[in-house]
């Protein structure tokens, strides 16, 4: 199950944080997120997977349309929650701003994220 919940992880970063388009965007949401998940961020929070894209999409239109979010460490996961180091930038050896998130699970879904910067 640990395994499952890092790779969950994973595909957040990557389908949902590094996806421009917010349609497409959505469908991962459902598919990672619980209905009545929460997002907490740097003083915001937000709730549902409309508010959680529209948070996302503010987050990416403030950042060069070539960055993106990659993996650093591997995915710790401790019971129901879990820990990501990221770091963004165009590629990952040129990485502008680096950070962590930490996830709580609820039925093999993340029901809440929250996300740190360095």
């Amino acid at each position: 199950m640990s395994n499952d919940l890092a790779l969950l992880m994973e595909e957040n970063l990557a389908k949902v944080w590094s996806q421009r388009d917010s349609s497409i965007r959505m469908k991962s949401i459902q598919t990672i997120y619980t209905v009545d998940s929460s997002l907490y961020h740097v003083e915001h929070q937000t709730t549902g997977h409309e508010a959680i894209n529209e948070s996302v999409s503010n987050v990416v239109a403030n950042m060069p349309p070539t960055f993106a979010f990659f993996k650093l460490k591997p995915v710790v996961i401790n019971n129901n929650m879990g820990r990501l180091i990221w770091g963004t930038g165009p590629n990952i050896e040129s990485l502008v701003a680096t950070g962590m998130d930490i996830a709580v699970f609820e039925d093999g879904k993340i029901k809440s994220l929250y996300v740190f910067l360095d």
